[in-house]
């Protein structure tokens, strides 16, 4: 089984301060991640000033501002992400950073991201989607929010412009997302549709469900973390802190290993084992040479270095050639 590719989603969780933003990349840094992400956007560019915020928006952040004016206070500069990048390159983490209009695509095509993360929000947006495939670099797109037809069109756009490959992140854009709406059997209805790589974008509270997608064959897992829940900010509340994010890294890659070539056959840990826990057939009373092996004079118990009980029949009728005590392992 390939390695899961984990991304480590630092969003907007930074709430504009760069400092918590390098504190957020040493975290995911230290949690084992793969990939720290982050969102880079002009919010006028992205939000217009009538937009609503969503409920979950309302509930952690209050109703009274606007989407707009929520979002300004949470994004960092362009300036910004030049020297995260650099100080991601330096540490040995992978930087990602979702653009959300098209001066940050431009923008984060020239810092050298070598591939794109398209949101679930973007998935029906052409000029948008035409300008993230003439680049000709990898996608991974979400697919929260979208229908089939939607995702089948976006993959044939981005094709059709020259993109690279394309893998798909199931996907619900609730925050949190409730379990019972999660479908993680939709994520291999994906993949067998499609015929690409696939993998679990997760806003479910805690680490279960990111773990049971990597069991289900998830090649890709984002997830959302912060350095303390407590913070103000819309996703804060829907995210891992720290400590959370390494046992989920932790507990992915076990699951890797658990996973195996998908051979049934006597592991090297459990062939010690095999002696100690099986039977063998054993006389039952003593036996006295001459006599015949009888259902009332044998039967079968541990150790399994005798005879093996699937010879039974072979043993019955049978003459002792010699002397056993009870217990001890028939020989013929």
């Amino acid at each position: 089984m390939d390695r899961t590719l984990i991304i480590a989603e630092a969003g907007v969780n930074h709430n504009g301060d760069y400092d918590t933003a390098i504190k957020m990349v040493d975290a995911a840094k230290a949690a084992g991640a793969d990939i720290v992400k982050f969102q880079t956007a002009r919010a006028e560019k992205v939000i217009s000033r009538y937009a609503a915020k969503a409920e979950y928006q309302k509930e952690t952040t209050g109703a009274d501002e606007s989407q707009l004016d929520m979002v300004r206070k949470l994004l960092l500069d362009f300036e910004d992400f030049v020297s995260i990048k650099k100080y991601c390159d330096d540490c040995g983490i992978k930087f990602l950073s979702t653009p959300f209009d098209l001066d940050s695509i431009a923008f984060l095509d020239g810092l050298g991201m070598d591939m794109w993360k398209i949101p679930s929000g973007e998935i029906t947006n052409y000029p948008y989607l035409v300008a993230i495939a003439k680049t000709h670099k990898p996608i991974i797109m979400s697919t929260g929010m979208s229908n089939m037809d939607e995702i089948e069109a976006a993959i044939e756009l981005l094709r059709a412009n020259g993109c690279g490959g394309i893998s798909l992140l199931h996907c619900n854009t609730q925050y949190p997302t409730p379990y019972s709406d999660v479908n993680l059997r939709a994520m291999l209805t994906l993949r067998e549709k499609f015929g690409v790589r696939v993998g679990y974008s997760d806003h479910t509270r805690g680490i279960e469900v990111s773990v049971a997608a990597v069991a289900m064959g998830a090649s890709i897992i984002e997830k959302h973390f912060t350095l303390d829940r407590n913070m103000e900010g819309p996703d804060h509340k829907a995210s891992l802190e720290p400590d959370e994010l390494a046992s989920m890294v932790s507990a992915i890659r076990n699951v890797e290993a658990a996973m195996g070539d998908g051979i049934k056959k006597v592991s090297g840990s459990e062939r010690e084992n095999r002696d100690v826990a099986r039977k063998s057939i054993v006389a039952a009373v003593p036996i006295k040479a001459g006599e015949v092996f009888t259902e009332e004079n044998i039967t079968t118990k541990r150790p399994g270095t005798g005879i093996n009980p699937m010879r039974w029949n072979e043993v019955l009728g049978k003459t002792a050639t010699r002397d056993f005590s009870e217990d001890e392992l028939i020989r013929l």
